[in-house]
């Protein structure tokens, strides 16, 4: 078993504490509003307790059961909103990626890819 490297990770504070880390965010970025509002709140108490934290958010979700379902803002508009919330709040992000095609892109604007 390797221990996880949060140092690797850009941007990440609050790591020399040896306390757990947190991802966190909205389930899907539905709109630059509600993604900072929420990103504010969670960064203010992280900041307060010494929790490294990464804003999490999907730029698409293709994981859903029903065709019709909330699949996303689309792609690139998500994607530059979990850039602004690393930028203002000085945070990384991290994104699921569904399709190796998203990898590169959402590579351009988040800090982690993760594959569910």
């Amino acid at each position: 078993r390797y221990p996880m490297q949060l140092d690797a990770i850009p941007q990440i504070k609050h790591t020399d504490n040896n306390n757990f880390f947190l991802l966190a965010g909205p389930c899907a970025i539905e709109g630059e509003e509600m993604a900072m509002r929420i990103a504010e709140k969670v960064v203010a108490i992280t900041d307060k307790l010494q929790i490294p934290y990464v804003f999490k958010g999907s730029f698409k979700k293709a994981n859903r059961s029903r065709i019709d379902s909330f699949t996303g803002i689309g792609d690139e508009k998500a994607l530059k909103i979990l850039r602004k919330v690393s930028e203002t709040f000085e945070v990384p992000t991290v994104s699921d990626i569904h399709e190796i095609s998203d990898a590169k892109m959402a590579a351009e604007y988040v800090d982690v890819l993760q594959i569910p």
